[in-house]
């Protein structure tokens, strides 16, 4: 996969780029990530990138000219690749797991780190999506893009050391992990619970399911409205829900 982020601060992404899993993509040549400072793209004497907006206003607003220039760049580098280019801005959709897997399957993406107030509005006639973080307004787009790079490399075929430790990751399954533990069996009094030192492949599979399904209920009960159960995990509900009473 190949990335681009343009953005005004680029050392902000020294440290991101270079340790843990995205650090060790790039070194395995499974990723390439190039940082641009889109200032460096402005044609003003000053290398101005941003101005005050038109009718008046609070801020002010980045403009259009470096942006369109440092995408001209990078469609000029990789002319035969089609591009997934993300504006970060608090209006965009959501940022989701189901977010991260499509960007997964895109072979180029572009990020734009916004800052000051906001964008000249025909910088959006270049974007294929904008996505926010969340409902909260950060300083600017840089914070956002780490975190969906994180989430998005991590997906990739090989990055990670087990293929399907992305696969059983909270938001991944709909619901959300199961309870782990590792040695010693018994610390301090508090035990492994016994399913899981018994071999029983197919007990520990039931009891890692409903366990992610009691965990879902009492942490993030809106997931399940968005998930079809099966018969057991509706079963597995009742259950848990009496456990209540």
């Amino acid at each position: 996969m190949k990335i681009d982020v343009l953005t005004l601060f680029p050392r902000m992404f020294e440290g991101p780029l270079t340790e843990s899993i995205i650090g060790k993509a790039i070194e395995r040549q499974l990723l390439d990530v190039t940082v641009m400072n889109f200032r460096d793209f402005s044609e003003n004497k000053h290398r101005n990138v941003d101005d005050y907006p038109y009718g008046g206003g609070a801020g002010m607003l980045l403009t259009a000219q470096p942006i369109f220039g440092a995408l001209d760049t990078i469609q000029a580098e990789n002319p035969e690749t089609k591009k997934r280019v993300i504006l970060l801005d608090p209006a965009g959709v959501p940022f989701t797991q189901s977010v991260a897997e499509e960007l997964a399957e895109e072979e180029h993406l572009v990020f734009i780190c916004g800052h000051y107030e906001g964008y000249d509005e025909r910088i959006r006639s270049l974007v294929t999506d904008e996505v926010s973080l969340g409902d909260y307004v950060l300083t600017g787009g840089e914070l956002g893009a780490m975190v969906m790079i994180d989430a998005t490399v991590r997906l990739l075929p090989e990055v990670l050391g087990n293929e399907e430790s992305a696969k059983t990751d909270s938001h991944s399954t709909g619901l959300l992990e199961h309870p782990q533990y590792t040695r010693p069996a018994d610390y301090r009094g508090m035990k492994v619970p016994d399913v899981l030192l018994s071999g029983n492949h197919k007990k520990i599979a039931e009891w890692q399911e409903k366990e992610s399904l009691r965990r879902t209920y009492f942490r993030r009960p809106d997931m399940l409205e968005q998930l079809e159960l099966t018969k057991e995990q509706k079963n597995w509900l009742a259950e848990i829900k009496s456990e209540e009473c």
